[in-house]
């Protein structure tokens, strides 16, 4: 069973404005690049390619796109290789109109790998394995990374960008002043949650609504439970359809995260709440005078919302810990989504960008500036400019098992369809085995 993201529809008008904006807003150098090395380096594999040009199309827009512009001026000073990157919040659409269409970019930057695996199936994608070595790869990536990457026995493309999912925020001023420890296991967490209500305070603060996206934090919670609950393999089965949401490893993990999200004693506002709160605004009450909930399982991406005008600093008001393990045979994995990059032009310039994009170096730049983590073996953890940077590797790095979130693997209809919008009608009160049926039910069949 083949795995992809969903492809929004839209008017072809809208592609070719869409195209028309993406192409202005390239910025190509208006000279060619003098090139510092452009045969003795690691990329070029000897050739003097200096002068050539090499497209990139992403998702990366504003600051992040000037981050990722910056961090491939090593390569270009040094190669010569001019690197013009374009970016559009319609990516999606817009990389399968280009592909189809005949005027694939050289490289795309895929926010997911649904998609790449779709783009795979329909032959544009070329094996990075036609000019890498899987060895080489395993000396830059935790397989894990590689595994994620690899569709149909073909290297789709090589990690960029990862965001951590398995994190817990908390009151760190709380935490200090009541004696609480960090909890290693989910006997501990939940022990801890009893403590919290025991001493007055509402250990959880959760919401999840998102408009029309509405249920992926639950469907979060859910992956997250399942890599600490059932071996890997049967996480890849059920992004696959191979094993039914209606399966015991499912049902366990929602069931665990029940005991959470359906007592009404953890969780600030009750289920009203979670299902009412942006999930933006569900980390507000934890960083309030006084707070009003100690703990938010959320992505690094959280702080990004934090209210303007709020004093909070990471590490002194707010922290994070890993979100523990429950059975200790599946070790401490972590949930990630991140960035792929995958090769549509197989020219050895395109080809030497993709060299660079498999080291540390090639995200330097974005890395320094912050907010980011990168999935390369051979990053070191002084690059990053915080401790909140850092920490954040290190619970990647440090991983047992990797994987990436199963809602953007499985098919548009049962990720970010029914898996969605099941958990809204599960917390909303609809019986779980209907759900979970309901769910089954939805997968495609073709």
């Amino acid at each position: 069973m083949r795995r992809m993201v969903k492809t929004p529809v839209v008017v072809l008008v809208v592609f070719v404005v869409a195209s028309t904006l993406v192409l202005a807003a390239c910025e190509p150098a208006e000279e060619a690049v003098e090139a510092t090395n452009p045969t003795d380096n690691p990329w070029t594999d000897g050739e003097d390619l200096s002068g050539t040009e090499v497209e990139v199309f992403g998702a990366f827009v504003d600051t992040d796109a000037e981050n990722f512009r910056a961090s491939m001026q090593p390569f270009i000073e040094q190669t010569g290789i001019d690197v013009v990157y374009e970016g559009s919040g319609d990516f999606e659409a817009l990389i399968t109109v280009r592909a189809e269409g005949g005027d694939p970019p050289d490289i795309a930057a895929f926010p997911q790998p649904g998609l790449m695996y779709d783009l795979i199936e329909g032959g544009h994608i070329v094996d990075v394995l036609s000019f890498m070595d899987r060895d080489y790869l395993l000396e830059q990536y935790a397989e894990d990374w590689l595994d994620i990457a690899e569709h149909d026995g073909l290297m789709g493309g090589v990690w960029y960008r990862a965001s951590v999912k398995s994190l817990v925020w908390y009151n760190r001023h709380v935490f200090e002043e009541e004696g609480y420890e960090i909890p290693t296991t989910w006997d501990e967490l939940i022990a801890l949650s009893d403590q919290m209500v025991a001493d007055g305070y509402n250990p959880w603060s959760v919401g999840i609504e998102s408009a029309g996206a509405t249920g992926w934090v639950a469907t979060d919670w859910i992956e997250d439970i399942m890599l600490r609950t059932a071996p890997p393999e049967a996480y890849d089965a059920w992004v696959q359809g191979e094993l039914p949401f209606a399966s015991d490893e499912v049902r366990r993990a929602v069931d665990l995260m029940s005991e959470v999200w359906l007592n009404e004693d953890y969780v600030l506002g009750g289920t009203t709440s979670i299902l009412t709160v942006p999930f933006g605004d569900a980390i507000n009450p934890l960083v309030m005078d006084p707070p009003q909930a100690l703990m938010h399982r959320q992505a690094q991406f959280i702080v990004a919302f934090l209210p303007e005008g709020v004093d909070v600093e990471i590490g002194r008001d707010l922290d994070f810990f890993y979100f523990p393990m429950i059975d200790e045979e599946f070790g401490e994995p972590v949930l990630t989504a991140g960035d792929v990059f995958g090769m549509m032009q197989d020219r050895p310039e395109v080809q030497a960008v993709m060299r660079y994009l498999t080291q540390g170096e090639s995200t330097r730049a974005w890395l320094e500036y912050g907010g980011f983590v990168s999935p390369h073996e051979d990053t070191p953890l002084d690059w990053y400019p915080t401790d909140l940077d850092r920490g954040i590797a290190e619970i990647m790095l440090n991983a047992d098992t990797v994987r990436f979130d199963a809602s953007d693997m499985m098919p548009g209809a049962v990720g970010t369809g029914s898996f969605w919008s099941g958990m809204v009608d599960y917390i909303g009160g609809d019986d779980l085995d209907t759900v979970l049926r309901r769910i089954d039910d939805s997968w495609p069949t073709d």
